[in-house]
């Protein structure tokens, strides 16, 4: 019996130790940074070291860690290697971190509430009032990342505006509409720039704080 119990500690012994590899990875900011960007759509190194501000030598060494974790995967386009999350299940993980820390960290909310207190006429709309809008066809949502980011997957009906291109496609459009935006999800604020500024120039403007994968998260229950 003794010897039973003693193989049964070792086997949770080594579970723990595997599972500690991720635990590890995921202790740095900026490695948590790159998932939220590549949860988006796959990317070079060089354009993740545009998105991040980091150098190419940290990203690749952050990536190097993610790859050893499995958490990150990459193919090879010509010179270029081209990196992406290893699994969907890897967004879900992503999720239920920022769910976690959401409601136990109260410096997330003080962030939030800095951040955005001090914009006047910035109005969010959940989910559901966007699905109820995007029904009616009196509303035009914008996708405010980066093109290859739209093209990756974007909300259906979304128009792709940059956000650098938001002020060019303001011009043209007539100022009855109403307008939201929505960007990367709860990191970026993109979307509350967007509606603000959409706001100031005479547009009924609103925000989606949520990201695509939670927009088809939510479409899955909903149907």
């Amino acid at each position: 019996m003794e010897e039973l119990i003693s193989s049964a500690k070792e086997y949770k012994d080594e579970l723990y130790k595997q599972l500690s590899r991720i635990g590890k990875c995921l202790s740095s900011d900026k490695r948590l940074e790159i998932l939220n960007l590549l949860a988006q759509g796959p990317k070079s190194v060089e354009k993740l070291t545009q998105d991040t501000g980091m150098n190419v030598a940290n990203v690749s060494r952050h990536l190097q860690v993610l790859n050893d974790s499995r958490l990150v995967k990459f193919t090879k386009k010509g010179t270029y290697a081209i990196y992406s999350l290893a699994d969907p299940s890897v967004v879900e993980f992503l999720f239920s971190l920022w769910r976690i820390a959401e409601n136990q960290l109260s410096d997330i909310t003080r962030i939030k509430e800095d951040f955005f207190g001090g914009m006047e006429d910035l109005y969010t709309l959940t989910m559901d009032q966007v699905h109820e809008k995007l029904d009616g066809g009196d509303v035009i949502l914008l996708d405010l990342r980066p093109t290859e980011e739209y093209e990756a997957g974007h909300i259906e009906g979304a128009v792709s505006v940059p956000i650098e291109e938001l002020d060019s496609y303001l011009q043209q459009l007539p100022k009855d509409k109403e307008v939201v935006a929505y960007c990367r999800g709860q990191f970026c604020a993109f979307s509350a720039i967007a509606a603000q500024k959409m706001s100031n120039q005479g547009f009924k403007a609103y925000r989606m704080a949520e990201s695509i994968h939670e927009w088809e998260k939510y479409l899955e229950l909903k149907h």
